[in-house]
């Protein structure tokens, strides 16, 4: 830009800025528009039908794009882990897209890449899945390459290897971060012994621990047809998913063996309900406080999910108001309602400065006794809700959200009718729902506290006012036992 031309633009923008400035104040709206209504979702609901080798076969129909998501779901995942071996789960997981049918990593990788989609594995708890998107055109080799990689992964030693360092470095630096080492210690005081307690993804000493043979046997044993289901989210009917589903997936054989019992997800509990661990160098610490709420199942999943959005579910829900938004004292507070098989984990969590960690504390259990003992105003119910509905119709933009969805549903055989109604049922939950489930489930006395930090900055305030709380170190802390090793000490 030449001087004169810059000078001219530089005139130019200053008297608009002037008689920007000079507009009436009146002219600007001194309040926020009022919410729009709530957005109308509506859905069809899925079809399931089944294969004479029990493999499930769920479609759920979306015209006017012709893309469809691709999900082969394992209904056995982290909680399924031995005890010794803890991240066998995610480890079998992440190999599988590493060698299958003759196909290496990179000739795996190339012929999704061609297909226009990527392979994506992973395990979680209660389920194991690969999936894909491509164009309509496409779904027939993309769900050859799918059978290839779920039926027949190869597990060589050097891809295992390879998984397994990435996984015990993932851990190490997992483990690093004051508040996801908080909320592992706290789901071990919630599920304490049960398989929801354990290590999910592992140790870097359990990680190590994995053979070859371990991955092969945990593969033949769950990963079998009428342990699975495929989901097909995007532009595709039924019958054309029952064709599709049979022509990659028909000779899978069904193994005779009955499949292996899933381990109880709760057990015995041998940690303090305050549990203060000494991270040397933290620079802030990690606030969870952690209840046991009911499985996904449960009649009343609906008044849980409400409860976590006005808890915690949001920027503007109460933990971030209170921690956050009126005192400063953390980048953000949430919470998060994670509802599993036969069990459930309620988590509330913060990042703060070590002296202030007292104050976090008193605020998280404040906000549930809150909870618990007076109804939540009509404004904040609404508005609540239309974050819940919101956030749940921007899931289902996607193929791959849709697919999501559907199969956290199918995973715990919730009626897949309940796709459709989400909207319908989160409004349906009363202020009485909401105390009722929160006064019994959410008990401030009741759950876990654990905090992970510089201890010499927080401890003897929060002993004061918890006098049973214990503390641990966190370079001494076995996290495969359920009593982090403490028993030894």
């Amino acid at each position: 830009m030449n001087r004169p031309t810059g000078i001219l633009l530089l005139a130019v923008f200053t008297s608009l800025c002037s008689v920007a400035a000079a507009e009436p104040p009146a002219t600007f709206p001194s309040t926020p528009p009022a919410p729009g209504p709530a957005p109308v979702l509506t859905l069809p609901t899925p079809t399931a039908q089944t294969l004479p080798n029990g493999l499930r076969v769920i479609s759920v129909r979306r015209d006017g794009l012709p893309l469809v998501t691709a999900q082969l779901v394992i209904r056995s995942g982290d909680e399924m882990d031995p005890p010794p071996l803890a991240g066998l789960a995610e480890l079998t997981a992440r190999a599988l897209t590493k060698g299958a049918a003759g196909l290496t990593a990179p000739q795996i990788a190339d012929a999704a890449e061609a297909l226009g989609g990527s392979l994506e594995a992973s395990a979680g708890w209660d389920e194991s899945d690969v999936g894909i998107t491509v164009t309509t055109p496409r779904l027939p080799q993309a769900l050859a390459l799918l059978a290839k990689v779920v039926r027949q992964p190869e597990f060589s030693t050097r891809e295992l290897k390879r998984a397994q360092a990435q996984a015990i470095d993932d851990v190490h630096l997992s483990l690093s971060r004051p508040a996801t080492l908080a909320a592992r210690v706290a789901a071990r005081g919630i599920f304490g012994t049960g398989a929801y307690g354990h290590p999910r993804g592992g140790t870097p000493a359990s990680i190590e621990r994995i053979a070859r043979a371990d991955v092969q046997q945990w593969h033949e044993r769950l990963y079998r047809p009428d342990n699975a289901i495929l989901i097909l989210a995007g532009d595709v009917t039924p019958a054309q998913a029952l064709q599709l589903a049979q022509a990659s997936f028909g000779d899978w054989v069904r193994p005779s063996s009955p499949l292996p019992a899933k381990p109880p997800g709760s057990g015995d509990r041998a940690l303090a309900p305050v549990v203060l661990i000494n991270q040397h160098g933290a620079g802030q610490a990690g606030v969870v406080a952690a209840h046991a709420v009911p499985p996904r199942s449960d009649a009343h999943y609906f008044a849980g999910l409400v409860a976590d959005a006005v808890l915690g579910g949001s920027y503007s829900a109460r933990l971030n108001e209170e921690i956050r938004i009126k005192r400063g004292l953390s980048y953000g507070a949430f919470s998060n309602l994670q509802p599993l098989g036969d069990a459930g984990l309620w988590l509330a969590s913060a990042q703060t400065r070590n002296p202030a960690v007292p104050q976090v504390i008193d605020l998280m259990l404040a906000q549930f006794r809150q909870l618990g003992d007076e109804a939540v105003p009509p404004a904040e119910l609404a508005a609540r809700k239309a974050t819940l509905i919101g956030s749940y119709g921007r899931s289902l933009e996607t193929t791959a959200g849709l697919a999501e969805q559907v199969a956290a549903l199918a995973i715990y055989d919730v009626p897949l009718d309940e796709l459709g109604r989400y909207a319908e049922q989160v409004n349906a939950v009363t202020p009485r729902q909401l105390r009722k489930y929160a006064h019994k489930h959410l008990d401030a006395d009741a759950g876990t506290v654990v905090v992970v930090g510089d201890a010499s900055q927080f401890a003897a305030a929060v002993r004061k006012a918890h006098p049973k709380a214990v503390l641990l170190d966190a370079a001494s802390l076995d996290l495969e036992r359920a009593d982090l090793g403490t028993a030894a000490h």
